[in-house]
């Protein structure tokens, strides 16, 4: 529905720590105006009631994987960006680790290229950094990309930046926010070794926190944290595992100050290793989902603002990839489309409030990343909203996962909540099961 003006009327708005009751008007791709009660003032005004329903602003994922160009098989932007927007997910950053790899400004534009024909989604990506790229990272323009993505711990497509110099090099030549993937890959190396040893290539899935153990993560996590303090480097931790590497983040001072930032993901929040015998390779991610202490701790680190936002790091396998033994089955599971679900179904649990998971998944990755008038409900803003029905359970099977993949970790699981409706620059996109003009998405812009 592309309309001029939309009126959305009785509304539970979750927006900057309250949930009050209103109505929002767009008006072509903004937010005009947000207030108690709105009067439609003329015929062509078209009236949404959302019946007392939650809206919220836009959820913004700063970390996927859609798998374009060169993977194509398992997932795709259009494919990803579409299950996104069925769940909420209004916003993505992609990361480079795709075939090849988005290592030159070359590949970075055909990506962005690739997004403008095909994504339902707002989008942008990250650069990826290597042992001999600088000369390329210092090509980027900040106020185009999201961010440069450096992987200090092997994972998918093999984009290791090992070398101590080139790292201490790139951390003090950019200013460029760096993201960081952090596990010690000698740690890893020598426990997979052991493992092998024992097992040889089939070794038990429940071993997969062992071998990325707590250790591996905390060694790099902690190096990376002193060399961007010794640099002064802008530096954002993604996916923390284990409650050891909370200690190391701060909530003293507010997020749009902090030089060193967390983030959290759905499945560390979700499942343990007590999982792994229900769920197998399903669950087997970098970094490995750990012990339930390691999950209260992430859940406690997240309320107190030591971990700063929620994301996915969707990465979707085919599922014949993932049914091979444990050193063939690669790490990534598909999620963007069941995260804000997730998280409301932890809300209806008690552990959340809507504030604050409001808080975690819209606004602070925009306040994070500086992106441009998204991430709020405010007037001027771009009208990217989301309607949630709180009490309209439904349970994840094959017919309704929209994934490539064509499979989901939460395959079974009854959520209460589901989304309604979504809007992106103010054109509704998505409306109870139905995708409407899938030509609405923008470039993501950042206020550098």
């Amino acid at each position: 529905m592309k309309a001029k003006t939309i009126l959305i009327k009785n509304a539970k708005v979750i927006n900057e720590g309250k949930v009050k009751e209103g109505d929002i008007l767009i008006e072509g791709e903004y937010i005009k105006e947000v207030a108690d009660s709105i009067s439609a003032k003329s015929s062509d005004v078209v009236v949404i009631d959302v019946e007392g329903n939650y809206v919220l602003p836009g959820v913004i994922d700063d970390q996927v994987h859609f798998r374009e160009p060169g993977l194509t098989h398992k997932a795709d932007i259009g494919t990803e960006s579409k299950a996104a927007i069925a769940g909420g997910i209004t916003s993505f950053i992609e990361m480079p680790n795709t075939v090849p790899q988005t290592t030159t400004i070359e590949k970075l534009e055909e990506k962005f290229e690739i997004a403008s024909k095909t994504s339902y989604a707002n989008y942008s990506f990250m650069f990826g950094g290597t042992n001999d790229n600088l000369e390329e990272i210092l090509k980027v323009d900040e106020k185009n990309v999201a961010a440069l993505k450096l992987f200090l711990g092997s994972s998918t497509g093999n984009m290791l930046v090992d070398n101590p110099e080139v790292l201490e090099k790139i951390f003090s030549s950019t200013n460029l926010l760096i993201a960081v993937h952090c596990e010690d890959e000698a740690t890893i190396r020598a426990n997979m070794e052991e493992f092998t040893s024992k097992y040889g290539e089939d070794i038990p899935i429940e071993n997969h926190p062992i071998i990325r153990s707590e250790e591996a993560c905390y060694l790099s996590s902690s190096k990376a944290i002193e060399l961007a303090k010794k640099t002064g480097a802008r530096l954002h931790v993604f996916h923390l595992s284990t409650a050891k590497e909370t200690k190391l983040f701060s909530n003293k001072i507010p997020l749009k100050d902090k030089k060193i930032t967390a983030e959290v993901c759905i499945h560390h929040l979700w499942f343990s290793d007590e999982d792994y015998s229900k769920k197998g390779t399903l669950i087997k991610w970098n970094p490995a989902v750990k012990t339930a202490h390691d999950r209260d701790e992430l859940w406690k680190a997240l309320l107190d603002n030591r971990i700063d936002v929620v994301a996915t790091d969707h990465a979707p396998h085919t599922l014949e990839e993932k049914k091979n033994v444990y050193t063939k089955a690669p790490s990534g599971g598909p999620l963007v489309q069941h995260a804000l679900v997730a998280m409301m179904e932890s809300y209806h649990r008690g552990r959340i409030s809507l504030e604050k998971m409001v808080e975690k998944m819209c606004h602070n990755p925009a306040i994070l990343f500086q992106i441009e008038k998204r991430g709020f409900i405010r007037e001027g803003y771009f009208a990217d909203l989301v309607v949630v029905d709180a009490n309209s359970p439904w349970t994840v099977n094959k017919d309704n996962i929209l994934y490539k993949c064509g499979w989901s970790p939460f395959e079974g699981t009854t959520f209460k909540s589901r989304v309604t409706h979504t809007f992106l620059n103010g054109t509704l996109v998505y409306n109870n099961f139905k995708f409407l003009n899938g030509n609405a998405a923008k470039r993501l812009t950042f206020d550098r």
